[in-house]
């Protein structure tokens, strides 16, 4: 019995030192299996998975003006370029939603319009990188505010207007220098229907117009275009808005003034409509009527007549100031045709005015009601002639001349 009990005893723990070998060789052969993979998600697992994946690599973009740049010209280019990666697409808006224009080659977006001054943009970027990662970006920057915002206007914007009335930007200030005239004119353009042949001109460093190689026919539409906002117009003076307008033109009013002769010939449509005697200026260095071909500027209606815009003061002999009916302007000297009751004596016989072309009120009046400004009046009879900036004087110009008045001649 003893003996025996020992021996089963001694089995026990035999059979215990076999199976606490088997549990050892058990652990042994799950480690071999995990290194083979054969168990997911233990911290082994993970690094292997992790070393094996290939680094994002988002797309590499410069762009100009810097992000946060200030002071920046409206001049200056926007440029987006892809350093690494591929660049997909651009936009350049300012603060109230208005897209530069600009275009994407070769991996590059540069812009083709002109910043506004005083304004703040945000250039919007996608992008993919080497490895097709996609990727948006956003970059701002401020442009100059400039000491002086340049204005113009476009003269005439939806009139009908007379057969002589060229299409006309008019700047508040000189256009200072001869390069940024040529700006401006590269610039603007001049639609017409049907088709008309004309040009661009400068009558002085302020006024812009174009007109036809010969008299508009009536019924013509004309659109100006004017895409100014960034142009540079004078030292720290910058434009800060675009515009555009159309006029159409009327009637073919043609009068004739005979100044030596004392009368007035109206056309329309090459039929004469009337003639009308009139007293031009008194010869003399300050009153001669000018020779030459104006247009009417503007019906004014009532003005009043001061010799003071004429260099002759009060006090002075000739000195006058005096009411006057159905005006019409020629010159910014200060000529007009209109209603003189005080000389109806010596219309059609005697040059008595100042300057003005004087018609008895009822001859004014209906005169009055049949122009338009546009309208051509063709002085002729004085030795004294008229200089085109002392009027809208493009006709004063052969054609071949005119096209010289141009910035980019």
């Amino acid at each position: 019995m003893g003996r025996t009990l020992r021996a089963r005893r001694q089995l026990v723990a035999a059979a215990t030192l076999v199976t606490a070998a088997v549990l050892v060789a058990g652990c042994s052969g799950t480690a071999t299996g995990q290194s083979t993979g054969n168990v997911a998600g233990s911290p082994s697992s993970s690094s292997s998975s992790s070393s094996s994946s290939a680094p994002v690599v988002p797309a590499d973009l410069s762009v100009t003006p810097a992000d946060g740049a200030s002071g920046v010209l409206p001049s200056s280019p926007v440029v987006v370029e892809a350093k690494s990666g591929t660049l997909k697409s651009v936009t350049v808006k300012d603060a109230d939603g208005h897209a530069l224009q600009g275009s994407l080659e070769n991996g590059t977006w540069t812009s083709t319009g002109r910043l506004a001054p005083d304004s703040t943009y945000t250039v919007s970027m996608t992008a993919a990188g080497s490895d097709d990662t996609p990727s948006t970006s956003t970059s701002t920057f401020r442009t100059l505010k400039p000491a002086v915002t340049a204005t113009y206007g476009i003269l005439y914007a939806g009139q009908t207007v007379g057969i002589g009335m060229p299409a006309s930007i008019q700047f508040d200030s000189p256009v200072v220098t001869p390069e940024q005239r040529a700006q401006v004119e590269k610039l603007v353009t001049v639609t017409t229907s049907p088709k008309v042949e004309g040009h661009w001109g400068w009558l002085d460093s302020r006024q812009l117009m174009w007109r036809p190689k010969t008299y508009w026919k009536p019924g013509t539409k004309v659109t100006v275009n004017a895409p100014l906002s960034g142009v540079q117009t004078g030292p720290g003076k910058w434009i800060a808005n675009d515009d555009s307008a159309s006029f159409t033109v009327g009637s073919a009013m043609i009068s004739t003034v005979d100044i030596k002769r004392h009368v007035m010939t109206v056309t329309q449509g090459g039929t004469v409509l009337r003639t009308i005697p009139i007293s031009a200026g008194r010869p003399g260095p300050k009153t001669e009527t000018r020779s030459g071909i104006k247009v009417i500027i503007r019906k004014e209606g009532t003005v009043v007549m001061d010799s003071t815009t004429i260099g002759i003061k009060k006090g002075q002999p000739g000195y006058y100031k005096i009411k006057t009916e159905s005006a019409m302007r020629v010159t910014w000297t200060g000529e007009y045709l209109h209603s003189a009751p005080w000389s109806v004596g010596s219309q059609g016989s005697s040059n008595v005015s100042h300057g003005c072309v004087n018609m008895s009120p009822s001859e004014a009046a209906w005169m009055y009601s049949i122009s338009k400004a546009g309208d051509v009046v063709v002085f002729t009879g004085s030795s004294r002639v008229f200089q085109p900036t002392e009027g809208i004087g493009v006709w004063q110009y052969s054609y071949a001349n005119w096209v010289k008045q141009s910035a980019l001649a």
